[in-house]
C-alpha cells in the first residue's frame, strides 16, 4: 500500500534515513515506527515512577522507630 508525505521535513527525514540504511523509503519509515514504538513501550510509566520512589524513600527511613534515617529526629517532629 502506497503512502504520501505531505510534510517536507518529515519526507526529507524519511529519505535520508532511507539512504543511510540502504532502504526504501516504506521500509525505512517501518523500522523507524517499530523503533519508536520499541523505546516509548520500554519507559516506566508514571506509576512505575512513583511506586519506585516511595519504595527509595521508604528504604532510607526506620520504619518501625518512626525515624527518618537520615536525620534521626521522631517522626513527630519532622
Amino acid at each position: 500500500m502506497a503512502f504520501h508525505i505531505k510534510n517536507f521535513e518529515t519526507d526529507a527525514l524519511a529519505r535520508k534515513v532511507a539512504s543511510l540504511k540502504k532502504l526504501g523509503l516504506s521500509e525505512a519509515v517501518h523500522v523507524a515506527l517499530a523503533h519508536e514504538l520499541e523505546r516509548e513501550q520500554g519507559k516506566p510509566t508514571l506509576v512505575d515512577l512513583g511506586v519506585q520512589f516511595c519504595r527509595d524513600l521508604r528504604a532510607r527511613g526506620d520504619v518501625a522507630k518512626g525515624l527518618p534515617r537520615r536525620q534521626g529526629v521522631p517522626r513527630q517532629l519532622v
